[in-house]
């Protein structure tokens, strides 16, 4: 049994007449047996809770930004008309309006009840009841029922970097020949043959062509298809630091290194698939977390954010040994192995750069990450004392982050360490680049 306001303010008026008569106690107690008979009487007409059928309709997916409406319908099996509130509960980051909202319905009747969520986090929301409570005729009580109607929404990655494939397949399909660009290089495959033209590489012409013709003849070269590109994405406690400012405009603190290394991860695989590669991916800390592998070029990007929605950093030191140990046990051939994480020097001399020399030795490698604006900005600081031990702070975690890239560099390793912002362009780029100079 619930009890309303009204019956409060009933109560409170009822204090007067208590006051002003000569029998106070007999007058609260007559008072007091009205009010207890109002509200049993009110609580028995109420319409039933338990008459209620529910079922969940809606999407079950969403891009974070994007709102999305969680729909109930609600079916009066009782006899009498219900009239009360439903409270869908969902967990506070869904942001779910309204918290409450009034409903009523005729016996026998089917209402439809809609909660629009605006979440601020990717991942799963689930709703694991909905709570309804039925008011009597007269307002001053009512009853109450919590139903197991269970539902989920799986909030998607927003994949913000798209605004960048448009220039990016621009290019590529200037590597590519569909503009006249055909470049040649190590690891490229013949493709036609054309007049020579003054800055051709005299080392493209085609001799046995030129003599057939009499006419200098040149082949044109362009890079190779088919190639496989293995997304390697670093779940572990580096991923959790927030860097940045969140691109929802919701969270002052910033998106995780994680959610951007995601953000990165869907442009390439995007810009790889469209460029005629195989893109397999691996969530990895010490355990695998989630894995696309064989994936067709169609059904890709829909798989990827799939796979990256639930993921969480997890507050533990990541595994290289046996993040390696799983790309080696599913990559076979040669690939161009993308290992998203920090740059953190005291993690990778532990754990990655021992064994990268075991990926680099087959594979081509690169090693992605996102640095923190934040640094940078404390690097200038001169104002006062305080600023200065700041300042002397981020310029050593400056150089500790140069040397750890020196010496991936050195192992014959691509690094890309770019801001928030910059990282999905720059690792497209730098996939470009090497698409182009033929070294993949």
């Amino acid at each position: 049994m619930v009890l309303t306001g009204r019956t409060g303010l009933i109560a409170l008026l009822g204090v007067l007449p208590i006051a002003l008569s000569p029998w106070p106690d007999t007058t609260f107690g007559v008072v007091l047996l009205a009010l207890l008979v109002l509200v049993a009487i009110d609580v028995a007409l109420a319409g039933s809770p338990r008459a209620l059928r529910l079922t969940r309709a809606g999407n079950n997916s969403a891009r974070l930004g994007q709102p999305v409406d969680a729909v109930l319908h609600v079916h009066n099996a009782g006899s009498r008309r219900f009239r009360g509130a439903l409270r869908d509960a969902w967990p506070p980051s869904a942001c779910a309006v309204p918290r409450a909202q009034p409903i009523a319905a005729q016996a026998a009747e089917t209402i439809t009840v809609t909660t629009q969520l605006r979440p601020v986090r990717r991942g799963d929301l689930r709703s694991e009841g909905v709570t309804v409570r039925s008011i009597g005729p007269l307002g001053l009580a009512g009853r109450q029922r919590s139903h197991p109607v269970a539902g989920q929404v799986r909030i998607l990655p927003p994949f913000l970097s798209r605004k960048h494939l448009p220039s990016r397949l621009a290019r590529l399909r200037e590597i590519d020949g569909l503009l006249p660009v055909l470049i040649r290089g190590q690891g490229t495959e013949f493709d036609s043959l054309r007049e020579y033209v003054v800055g051709d590489d005299v080392r493209s012409i085609d001799w046995r062509a030129t003599a057939r013709r009499n006419d200098v003849v040149v082949r044109t070269w362009r890079p190779e298809r088919d190639r496989r590109v293995v997304i390697v994405l670093d779940t572990g406690r580096t991923s959790a630091g927030r860097v940045g400012v969140d691109p929802t405009a919701r969270d002052p603190g910033g998106w995780p290194r994680l959610d951007w290394s995601m953000d990165a991860a869907l442009l390439l695989a995007a810009l790889a698939a469209r460029a005629g590669d195989h893109v397999d991916f691996l969530a990895h800390d010490r355990l695998t977390r989630a894995a696309v592998f064989g994936a067709s070029r169609t059904e890709l990007l829909a798989q990827l954010v799939e796979a990256m929605a639930p993921l969480e950093p997890a507050l533990i030191e990541s595994d290289a040994t046996a993040m390696v140990a799983a790309v080696q046990r599913r990559v076979r051939r040669t690939a161009l192995v993308v290992l998203l994480t920090d740059l953190n020097a005291s993690a990778l001399d532990e754990g990655l750069l021992p064994v990268l020399s075991l990926l680099s030795a087959k594979h081509k490698v690169i090693v992605a990450a996102v640095s923190d604006p934040r640094v940078d900005e404390l690097a200038a600081g001169r104002a006062d004392a305080a600023q200065v031990y700041d300042a002397a702070a981020a310029e050593r975690a400056r150089n500790d982050r140069r040397s750890i890239a020196s010496r991936l560099r050195h192992k014959g390793v691509e690094v890309v360490d770019a801001l928030p912002e910059d990282l999905a362009p720059a690792l497209a780029d730098r996939y470009l680049g090497m698409k182009a100079t033929g070294r993949l």
